[in-house]
């Protein structure tokens, strides 16, 4: 595969370098070894690429070498060979200069040093690290090269990223059952030491809401959301309305903000004495349930915060009402980002950016505030279009709040608040506190638990549908096996949601549609699958995202490989050549032990399995189809025989039979005999066959 030079440059963001500058890229790929990669203090060359190590002090301010061939003294990294030197050369010049590559000094450091470790192991056995895949035994050793428990993450992350890269940079340390071995064997590591309290590292993970639940929630915030859309000119006005309202009886804004002594005169919606204002000329309009009902919001507002109790509406349901679309809001951005919640409750107005994707079209992200103590990680989260319906209602009423905070002297909005507020904030209309208790805009609420919100509104969700059931419990059992939490989670019980949940629970649904019964998860996440995974794999990496976002799908992937390769002996997979070849699979990756040894083997990363649209893919190494944008090659769509190494999942026959219904109506759209019309015409096929082969299988549906 060609290489674009182009593509690479220097990341770092402390640099010198400009672009224009000749040590910014490398001339070609890979590199010759004359090519000057470093300058000294007085911009002379200092380090060509072909030298036994490359000094960058003079950039970086102190003393900072990548060394290469080592062993120059006791203290020394280990010694390498010339073969594995050119190795790590290589290693150093895509993580430095290439797409996607670090951009701190401390962060190449650490990356270049664990990625040394492995190719030392290498140099020490006598193999050459660009061959490590051939060797399992010595995969296993990998291990115990990282005991911290960052650390071993940190180097997954990074094996990950090379894996991705391999065609073009030439190699890869290890492939896919290599890194699941690697991921697994690593998992057991950590768990061993329980003195952390960390959850991932005690072995207790977060638990994965099933897929029921899932959906619930998704489905109620959303049905928020719109209902505020729907009704947002109504609420806009009434609100205006009520301001203004404040602002009459009290002369003016800022004193409706600061008045200090008896208020409740001036009060324009709680019971007056008659005749109330006659000469003060302050408007009174009587309980707000009838201003709520003259605007028509009464129903909308009783739907969602009527107090089950008190069960009347008065000017503060309002300021409910709102808090409520806004946390809501956040919550189901989090649903489709893998944003922590301290990061969710920091989005700005301007946070849904839009990139164009030559692939995929414009491409919803979600920004945050970069934060300068972690430079290589971009505050971006790749999404779902879904997430723009949240970004709208909470701007809107964030634009409505702002309109009441700058009138505020308490508040002290700066101009860059009133231009892009923030979607989540205190109260800031006049009925919402009293002289002395307005918090200045720069203090930001914290965003309160999941389990905090379902309480404050008791008619956000309905418990008896949070109820566990069996099947919920097996589902999440599936990625939770020790799911515990002192007895919250049993049936009968109400699920208790979490922020940390949702992360996992999306990072496993990118890649687990295989394993999960229910149908309606694929529709809520087809647009943020689609994205995500393109993100993840080769030909969509050139936006960078947030590091730990990276870190949760890597992790989930590898987790949700396991499952799938358990999953593979389960009667509902067939080959579409047979019974036969089915078995014959099986045998030739585990033997004759059927499913101890295949989950043995999985454990051991010793086969490799990947999902696709219509079942899996037993494949070893890497296959040019994929089966995820074309399911043609795999089930004989493009005349030929089905592809031996496909398995079919009769429990994907519903969604197959969605694809081939909007296949259709794609195609009577294309003009005829044109490329897309026969690349139509042979996915149409293939999935005619998949469902003619799944529906005679007797074993499986």
């Amino acid at each position: 595969m060609t290489v674009v030079v182009s593509e690479f440059g220097l990341n770092v963001v402390e640099c010198p370098i400009a672009p224009t500058h000749f040590c910014y890229r490398p001339p070609s790929w890979p590199p010759p070894a004359d090519w000057v990669v470093s300058l000294d203090e007085s911009g002379n060359p200092k380090s060509k690429w072909g030298d036994p190590y490359w000094d960058f002090s003079a950039w970086v301010g102190r003393r900072f070498r990548f060394d290469f061939a080592g062993g120059h003294h006791g203290r020394s990294a280990p010694k390498l060979s010339p073969e594995n030197q050119n190795v790590m050369r290589i290693l150093a010049t895509w993580i430095l200069w290439g797409p996607m590559g670090a951009r701190s000094w401390s962060y190449l450091k650490k990356h270049f040093d664990l990625l040394r470790r492995i190719v030392a192991l290498c140099d020490a056995e006598g193999v050459i690290a660009c061959n490590l895949v051939r060797y399992p035994i010595l995969v296993g050793k990998l291990t115990a090269l990282y005991p911290n428990g960052k650390d071993s993450r940190t180097v997954l992350q990074v094996l990950d990223r090379v894996l991705r890269s391999d065609v073009k940079i030439g190699f890869t340390l290890l492939d896919e059952a290599g890194l699941f071995d690697f991921a697994d064997a690593m998992k057991k590591q950590q768990s061993r030491k329980t003195n952390e309290h960390d959850e991932e590292v005690t072995g207790e993970q977060t638990a994965y809401i099933p897929p029921r639940i899932w959906v619930y929630q998704v489905r109620r915030l959303r049905e928020c959301l719109d209902d505020f859309l729907g009704h947002q000119k109504q609420i806009e006005s009434c609100f205006k309305f009520c301001v203004d309202a404040y602002a009459h009886n009290f002369g003016d804004l800022k004193t409706a903000f600061l008045h200090e002594g008896d208020r409740d005169s001036f009060l324009p919606f709680a019971k007056q004495r008659e005749n109330s204002g006659a000469r003060s000329g302050r408007q009174f309009y009587g309980p707000f349930e009838l201003v709520a009902k003259e605007f028509g919001i009464f129903d909308i507002l009783a739907k969602w915060v009527l107090p089950p109790r008190r069960g009347t509406i008065d000017i503060t349901s309002l300021s409910s009402y709102l808090t409520l679309v806004q946390t809501v809001g956040l919550t189901y951005v989090a649903n489709f980002t893998l944003q922590r919640k301290e990061e969710v409750a920091t989005l700005r107005a301007n946070c849904l950016q839009w990139e164009q994707d030559s692939v995929l079209g414009r491409v919803p992200i979600i920004c945050g505030e970069t934060t300068k103590t972690d430079p290589d990680s971009d505050a971006r989260w790749p999404t779902s279009p879904n997430v723009e319906v949240a970004v709208d209602a909470m701007t809107a009423i964030a634009r409505l709040r702002m309109s009441c905070a700058v009138q505020n002297p308490a508040v002290g909005c700066s101009e860059y608040d009133r231009e892009n507020p923030c979607l989540f904030h205190y109260c800031f209309e006049p009925w919402a506190a009293v002289p002395g208790k307005w918090k200045a805009y720069i203090t930001r609420p914290k965003l309160q638990s999941y389990r905090y919100l379902a309480q404050r509104f008791p008619r956000l969700f309905d418990l008896e549908v949070l109820k566990i059931t069996e099947e919920d419990l097996a589902i999440a059992r599936k990625f939770t096996p020790n799911l515990d939490k002192n007895g919250d989670f049993a049936v009968g019980k109400t699920w208790p949601l979490a922020y940390h949940e949702l992360r996992r629970t999306g990072a496993i649904n990118m890649f687990a549609s295989g394993l999960l019964s229910e149908s309606s998860i694929q529709v809520i996440l087809k647009h943020v699958t689609l994205l995500q995974t393109r993100y993840y794999g080769r030909n969509f990496s050139r936006l960078r995202f947030s590091a730990d976002f990276e870190n949760q799908v890597v992790s989930a992937r590898y987790e949700v490989m396991g499952k799938q390769i358990q999953a593979l002996v389960g009667e509902h997979y067939v080959s579409p050549l047979g019974d036969e070849r089915k078995d014959e699979i099986v045998v030739n990756l585990v033997g004759t032990k059927a499913l101890k040894a295949l989950i043995k083997a999985a454990r051991n990363g010793e086969i490799p399995f990947r999902e696709t649209r219509l079942g899996g893919c037993a494949k070893r190494g890497h296959c040019d189809y994929g089966g995820i944008e074309s399911v043609a090659r795999c089930s004989g769509g493009d005349g030929d025989k089905p592809c031996r190494e496909a398995v079919y999942d009769s429990r994907k026959r519903p969604a197959v039979k969605r694809q081939l219904e909007d296949a259709n109506v794609q195609l009577s759209k294309a003009s005829m005999d044109s490329p897309r019309a026969q690349a139509l015409k042979a996915e149409i096929i293939g999935m005619e066959n998949y469902l003619k082969v799944t529906k005679q299988n007797k074993r499986g549906s």
